[in-house]
């Protein structure tokens, strides 16, 4: 496809209606489902972005963001109309990347969408070229090391390997369980626990070059996630 392609998900009708016209005068490429399991399928096309509602019949959309995130690390926008905190939580925890209360201003979901695609091209161009790059920190993927202004920061291999999920999915929150899962293998004998302390000594790496960063944020209740502020 070689517009940005946008998949609607919602079971109202109305709704998708309402949206898809919006973001089709925007230019991009919309594509509907009114169902988790037609989401599912829609999403084998690989949508640039995803924007899920949470309240739907037979499959939430917590489960289908949660099946999505097997195979996409696509930006997923969640829209509801559940304000409490937890349900904002289960979200994140869930694989979203941000989440939006109904109702909701069209023109701050159109911001949204817009920043959240800067953030993947910007992450994708730096992929192809094996760098990531923030400000004085540099990840180099294919050479396996992390740098400050020039000077190399060691990194044990885990160490490497949970900066680089982090840092690739910007923004994204990982749990423990998740991140060890993606890092040691479902096969590791051990315990999530063994993230934390993974964390709290690349943090103390990272420091010891960069006192004014925190790159890897703390999201309570859930996880951890790479976001430079």
């Amino acid at each position: 496809m070689s517009k940005e392609t946008i998949l609607l998900v919602d079971d109202e009708e109305e709704i998708i209606s309402f949206i898809k016209d919006a973001l089709e005068l925007e230019g991009y490429e919309v594509l509907t489902a009114g169902s988790g399991q037609e989401a599912l399928i829609q999403s084998r096309l690989m949508p640039t972005l995803i924007i899920l509602d949470v309240m739907m019949p037979e499959m939430n959309g917590i489960e289908v963001c949660e099946r999505l995130r097997e195979f996409t690390d696509c930006p997923i926008v969640f829209l509801s109309a559940c304000q409490s905190e937890t349900d904002r939580i289960q979200g994140l925890a869930a694989g979203g990347d941000d989440y939006l209360l109904k109702p909701f201003s069209l023109a701050e979901l159109k911001a949204r969408i817009h920043a959240h695609l800067r953030r993947e091209k910007r992450v994708h161009t730096q992929r192809e070229q094996g760098m990531l790059r923030f400000q004085s920190l540099v990840i180099d993927c294919k050479g396996h090391s992390v740098s400050y202004n020039g000077q190399n920061i060691a990194l044990t291999n885990k160490e490497f390997m949970i900066v680089e999920l982090l840092s690739l999915h910007q923004g994204q929150v990982f749990s423990r369980e998740q991140i060890y899962e993606k890092v040691w293998g479902f096969d590791a004998e051990g315990d999530d626990s063994t993230v934390t302390e993974h964390i709290k000594k690349i943090r103390a790496k990272l420091a010891a070059y960069a006192q004014d960063k925190n790159y890897i944020q703390t999201v309570w209740g859930i996880g951890y996630k790479w976001d430079v502020k």
